[in-house]
């Protein structure tokens, strides 16, 4: 087949908005509408008709309402300030219904970007007060939805939770489940043959889910949308497939919130785009997530080794030593400085700082001191807001748990296989938030840990009866996650795994974007679709965290997920490393480590430059085919990046059971210029592109990481900037930070202060302790093996005080 790539442009022109009773309003790229019945209508320039028809709805009281149910709509339209600058705005207001509160929505639509808002508002002004359950901001009939081109030549990307319970989907339209193509947070719909698309995504969480139904009818054939639904709401309906399957009834609450005689209550905004560049969708709204959440996008890559897939719960502090050791002496050269030790150290889900003796007889404390004594840094894991019963929260305060309407704390699932049940951890409660800023900080203050990993968020947002009242699910898990930063501090390292993907920004800097891995090529294909999806995600929610990669022939007998069945063999070693590679976020190996010793290819690979630079750059590969793969390929296999303007990558990567032959043209890549050097660097073989195409045969389970290098231009030296603090007094802490170009990136920076002190990292602190005029300076490493260097000059002046001054003391208060 030929890979082809589609230009990439800003999305299909704007047209006049018609039909009768229609009041149309325009922008540069999209008009939005008001029918006659109060409905809005989105339409693309260059259409006639809309792509999206809706009304709007809200949940009250148990009974939904609909826009359509009014007798009566006001329509105001004026000029507002959107999320990129000036926008046309319709407030809708639909009123008349008797012993109902009025419902409207604004939209807005972006003068100068593609895009669109709404939220939809329920106003109590009945006299009385009730209860809302939901808000509908997308409430269209099967002709409301119209992505140009043939419905059986759709595909759809419904985002989920981050692992898989319910798994991120890419499916073609008439490849349903439950008779819906379900989401959360966000849904893309793609048209193969005209490469229109739709997306929809929230834009906060503040208070609810969101839940994106798109329900469908016909045949797999001939598919058809029924109806399109995007609730604002709570966590129930998805948690029946998560933590609340096995729960009784009276443990399974729907979200209902009060609203008094003269309030309202709003719904999550929704940015709503069609176009034909889906790429430049995701894009542009990762970027605004970014933008309105202050995203922490500035962490490392970080490298290192996690416990989970070598060992899984039964990692003890010997093997752990051992495999600490090893890292020190074979991987660090390379990068490889993460000691992360994964669930099964503690002795309950809720007791992280109580240490399993019979796997850690001494505790965590002294095995932390030996791993920093190796010069790696240590991280641990960690489940937040779930308690299990054997913990002493749960036997202790079961005051500080989330309850049911009976006053009962609430079953939340079990660890694994029916063993120690689950509940969830209230944080409104004030004992509980002591809880979790005492735990944090032991973590940090005494085990010395800077990397935190936080799992189970997923299944441990849950409805129910806070100790503040009224709180909703989403809310109770932001409040925990700012306990929890403000416990560790700015300068470490939080790592979100399962959860809903935009809850968590803003607190965490690094995030989990795909299913569990493991030792097998299933899990490597299993995961492969998450970390294609969510590449726009990477420094614009957070820094990826694709999951371990392994490459050993390592096999776990006793466990049931992933393992056991097979060794890997080299190429399916080489799949798992270039996936997580792939992803440019962090890259943790997760074999146990002495089991390599022999292996020396396999050993090669953990140091191979080429995939070190593409995790040191810190950018995603664009998945190049992500909903345009062809069904023998089964799901997105081509993934692009450019590294700098002389060098790119082409990853890609035979997913199925038959052998694969792709035929890539470079100019359908953007590489119109050359000629071209070629390498595929796991094997370093050099390949044939002077017809301006690369003629690829791959068996199955395999990977070919394709190094492309444009001979016209010279290899060339970072391009780097630094800001210096050009003065101080002896002990001040002064900053540093160095900045390279996209142009032509730095892959390491090395510091020297001038004192005999030197540091590694683009950002960097020091102190020094004698005055004098001292030269700084910055190594920048890059791709083409060339170093840049800046320097700045520092004075330092004054002598660090020695005298006993008691009045000058302070006593130290934590936070």
């Amino acid at each position: 087949m030929i890979c082809r790539v589609a230009t990439r442009w800003w999305f299909l022109m704007m047209a006049m908005a018609t039909g009768a009773g229609m009041l149309g309003a325009q922008t540069k790229r999209l008009a939005i509408s008001v029918d006659a019945r109060g409905q809005y209508a989105i339409t693309a320039q260059g259409q006639v008709k809309p792509v999206l028809v809706s009304g709007v709805a809200a949940k009250v009281d148990g009974q939904w309402i609909h826009s359509s149910d009014y007798p009566r709509h006001d329509v105001q339209s004026t000029t507002a300030e959107g999320y990129w600058g000036k926008a046309q705005e319709r407030q809708v207001t639909f009123s008349g219904l008797a012993g109902k509160p009025e419902l409207l929505y604004r939209i807005r639509a972006d003068d100068t970007q593609p895009w669109a808002d709404i939220e939809v508002t329920v106003r109590n002004n009945t006299g009385r007060a009730f209860e809302v359950q939901g808000l509908r901001a997308v409430e269209s009939a099967a002709e409301g939805v119209a992505v140009p081109g043939a419905p059986s030549a759709d595909r759809v990307l419904s985002d989920s939770f981050s692992e898989d319970r319910p798994a991120m989907q890419l499916r073609d339209l008439g490849n349903w489940k439950h008779q819906m193509h379900l989401a959360v947070g966000s849904q893309l719909i793609y048209n193969r043959e005209t490469h229109a698309s739709l997306f929809l995504g929230a834009l906060s969480s503040e208070h609810f889910l969101t839940i994106l139904r798109l329900h469908m009818a016909g045949t797999s054939g001939a598919p058809r949308i029924a109806r399109y639904e995007v609730d604002s709401t709570g966590t129930t309906e998805m948690e029946l497939e998560n933590s609340l399957e096995h729960s009784p009834a009276v443990d399974r609450v729907e979200l209902s919130l009060p609203i008094a005689p003269g309030l309202q209550i709003s719904s999550e905004p929704l940015a709503i785009s069609t176009g034909i560049d889906y790429h430049q969708q995701l894009e542009t709204y990762g970027s605004l997530i970014h933008k309105l959440h202050h995203a922490r996008v500035d962490a490392p890559p970080l490298m290192g080794w996690w416990s989970w897939t070598a060992f899984y719960f039964g990692l003890n502090e010997a093997a752990a030593l051992t495999n600490a050791t090893w890292e020190a002496e074979h991987l660090k050269r390379f990068g490889y400085d993460i000691f992360h030790i994964d669930e099964g150290y503690q002795y309950a889900r809720g007791e992280y700082t109580t240490p399993d003796a019979a796997l850690f007889p001494h505790g965590l404390t002294p095995l932390e001191y030996k791993v920093r004594g190796l010069g790696l840094t240590p991280g641990i894991w960690t489940a937040p807001f779930e308690i299990s019963q054997r913990s002493a929260v749960f036997q202790q305060h079961p005051e500080w748990l989330v309850k049911n309407a009976q006053g009962h704390p609430i079953h939340a699932g079990d660890v694994v296989d029916g063993k120690d049940q689950l509940y969830v951890l209230d944080t409104t409660n004030p004992g509980a938030q002591e809880y979790l800023r005492t735990t944090y900080r032991k973590l940090v203050r005494e085990w010395g840990i800077h990397y935190i990993k936080m799992d189970f968020m997923d299944d441990s947002a849950i409805e129910g009866y806070y100790y503040k009242p009224h709180t909703t699910a989403m809310e109770a898990q932001r409040i925990g996650l700012g306990i929890i930063r403000e416990a560790v501090g700015d300068d470490v390292f939080l790592d979100k795994d399962g959860s809903a993907m935009l809850n968590p920004v803003g607190y965490v800097d690094y995030g989990r974007i795909s299913q569990d891995t493991g030792h097998s090529f299933d899990a490597s294909r299993e995961a492969a679709p998450g970390i294609a999806a969510r590449y726009y995600m990477n420094r614009n929610y957070f820094v990826s965290d694709p999951d371990a990669f392994t490459v050993s022939t390592q096999r776990i007998t006793d466990q049931t997920w992933h393992e056991g069945r097979a060794a890997l063999t080299l190429d399916e070693a080489r799949v798992s490393m270039a996936l997580a590679a792939v992803s440019g976020g962090m890259f943790e190996i997760g074999d146990n480590l002495p089991s390599l010793q022999k292996s020396e290819d396999r050993v090669a690979l953990l140091g191979n430059r080429d995939l070190i630079d593409m995790v040191r750059l810190g950018k995603a590969s664009i998945p190049i085919d992500l909903l345009s793969y062809t069904d023998a390929d089964r799901q997105p296999s081509l993934f692009y990046l450019k590294e700098s303007d002389r060098q790119s990558v082409l990853t890609v990567f035979n997913w199925t059971e038959q052998p694969r032959k792709h035929a890539v043209r470079l100019a359908d890549i953007g590489l119109t210029g050359g000629p071209y050097t070629v390498t595929e660097v796991l094997s370093d073989k050099a390949l044939d592109a002077a017809s301006g195409s690369l003629e690829l045969e791959q068996p199955p389970h395999s990977v070919l990481v394709l190094k492309i290098v444009d001979n016209r231009l010279p290899g060339t030296p970072p391009e780097i900037t630094m800001d210096c603090n050009d003065s101080g007094s002896s002990g001040d802490n002064l900053s540093f930070a160095a900045h390279d170009a996209p142009e032509h990136p730095a892959t390491a920076y090395r510091w020297d202060f001038g004192d005999g002190v030197e540091t590694d990292g683009s950002h960097a602190h020091h102190a020094w302790t004698e005055p004098g005029d001292y030269d700084v300076s910055v190594t920048a490493k890059g791709l083409d093996d060339r170093d840049s260097r800046r320097s700045c000059r520092v004075h330092v002046s004054g002598h660090l005080p020695t005298k006993f001054m008691p009045a000058r003391n302070q006593r130290y208060e934590p936070n």
